[in-house]
């Protein structure tokens, strides 16, 4: 854990990039295993890395927003335009500022870097990756600013392979 902890302090940026490399990619692996109820690549080897840098592209955005919106809120509560909130509250603003004011612009970035990589034009459902801001990110990242921020980012993303999961049961064929 020591050894995490320091390689997140001297390299946020690219731990940042590591982690949802390898964590956002697996979160889309697994969705395309429970959609397609076979276990199998569901990528051939040249779409696995673009996807894996689709993710880390999509970790700076991530690492900068989350401490920026830490940042606007302190701000807010600086400037008396929000009282003083306990850590939950706190959380709770802080992620619904994220995931309100950045997590469109992610949705969309997201499906552009996907249609690139995918080499489609799929803007099938966008909609329900706007609804997810609300019903599972602002949730899940409540929890995430409850932690210490050396362990936001890695949290963030595991619950890219939770919502993995999530979307492979809702989106399974038969």
């Amino acid at each position: 854990m020591q050894s995490y902890i320091l390689l997140v302090k001297s390299h946020p940026i690219i731990m940042a990039m590591i982690q949802f490399a390898i964590l956002g990619t697996f979160g889309e692996i697994i969705s395309k295993w429970i959609i397609n109820k076979k276990v199998f690549l569901p990528f051939n080897p040249m779409i696995l890395i673009l996807k894996m840098l689709e993710w880390a592209i999509l970790a700076v955005f991530i690492k900068y927003a989350f401490t920026g919106f830490h940042g606007f809120i302190d701000t807010l509560v600086a400037h008396e335009m929000l009282p003083k909130l306990n850590s939950f509250f706190n959380a709770f603003a802080i992620s619904v500022a994220t995931n309100v004011q950045f997590g469109l612009f992610l949705v969309l970035f997201h499906r552009v870097l996907d249609n690139i990589v995918m080499r489609e034009k799929n803007w099938n459902n966008i909609d329900k990756g706007f609804y997810s801001l609300f019903w599972f990110w602002i949730p899940a990242h409540t929890i995430t600013f409850m932690l210490p921020r050396i362990y936001q980012i890695g949290l963030a993303a595991l619950w890219s392979v939770a919502l993995g999961v999530i979307l492979g049961f809702y989106n399974k064929k038969g």
